[in-house]
């Protein structure tokens, strides 16, 4: 898959294709319809298949910090776009040149004089251009003019409810990952580089692995049963995610213990399947009680995964 890092860099080669666009935060079931649905097309005209997103999202841009949890890095977003088999991921900057560009000149300038779209493929509720003027109505239009087609991609609906990232945010937060899994088609995780850290959790006889969010905000907070990948073999593991409010912490962090494992992990890039919540996150009035609790959930984790038949083998 070949990312292409902002419309300067856009080449004659990448033109033709069949292309459709969003966040995509999350890559659900609803994204991999759409997605599906782009690469389908792309093999009706023997051409390329692009997506096209921002960074940062635009909601981003215009909530900072009261944004939503974001489910997705970067990083994240493009490993699961991947594995649906898009040719060409295009990233456009979100500044405020961008939000202020026109509908019109988005189909005039983008889809049709940068990329030559053969077909556009939009879901339901697609909007575009300066205040989210522009909708499948104008691209129908446009399409007639210009000499492209456009499809647009019912909702997805699983048990009645419309899947999508407001839902899935819901399930997280109530640690309900059953839920989360179906609305996704994949296990919630995180991936990161392993930073030094404060070694506080070396220090309470709990070594972790420190991975920072890169995120205004986390999807999940507390104590959690995780597996972790990108090291020799895979691993079960305890994870944290917090503001370590007992030790007057600040930024939120990813904070990961992993069972039987001895080694240097400075500078590893991981993956962190989440698969139960234990608890959430809390201030503790001593580092006694904290590292009393810390031993209790080790324990915990430790024994439910023993409980799992498809989980417990992944570290032997």
């Amino acid at each position: 898959m070949e990312i292409i890092r902002g419309l300067h860099n856009i080449r004659e080669r990448h033109q033709g294709c069949v292309s459709t666009i969003g966040t995509f935060d999350g890559v659900h079931l609803g994204h991999k319809q759409l997605l599906a649905s782009t690469r389908a097309r792309a093999s009706e005209f023997n051409t390329r298949s692009l997506l096209v997103t921002f960074e940062p999202q635009p909601r981003e841009y215009f909530r900072g910090t009261l944004v939503p949890a974001r489910l997705t890095r970067f990083r994240e977003k493009m490993a699961l776009i991947k594995q649906e088999a898009i040719d060409q991921v295009l990233c456009i900057p979100f500044n405020e040149h961008t939000r202020s560009i026109r509908a019109q000149t988005v189909v005039d300038e983008f889809f049709v004089r940068m990329l030559s779209v053969r077909q556009l493929v939009v879901g339901d509720d697609f909007r575009f251009g300066s205040n989210a003027e522009g909708n499948f109505d104008m691209l129908q239009t446009a399409g007639e003019q210009h000499g492209f087609g456009v499809d647009q991609i019912p909702t997805l609906e699983l048990d009645g409810q419309r899947v999508s990232s407001t839902l899935i945010r819901e399930a997280l937060a109530s640690g309900d990952f059953t839920l989360a899994r179906r609305l996704l088609g994949h296990s919630y995780f995180m991936m990161g580089s392993v930073v030094k850290g404060r070694q506080i959790g070396k220090t309470l006889g709990v070594p972790t692995a420190n991975i920072r969010l890169q995120r205004y905000r986390s999807a999940v907070e507390g104590i959690f049963a995780v597996t972790v990948e990108g090291l020799d073999k895979d691993y079960l593991g305890s994870a944290y995610v917090g503001t370590r409010p007992t030790i007057q912490g600040n930024d939120p962090l990813l904070e990961v213990h992993i069972f039987d494992f001895d080694g240097d992990l400075y500078g590893a890039r991981l993956k962190i399947t989440f698969h139960r919540k234990f608890r959430s996150d809390e201030a503790f009035e001593s580092i006694e009680d904290l590292q009393a609790q810390m031993f209790r959930d080790l324990e915990n984790i430790r024994n439910w995964f023993a409980s799992q038949d498809e989980l417990r083998t992944v570290s032997v």
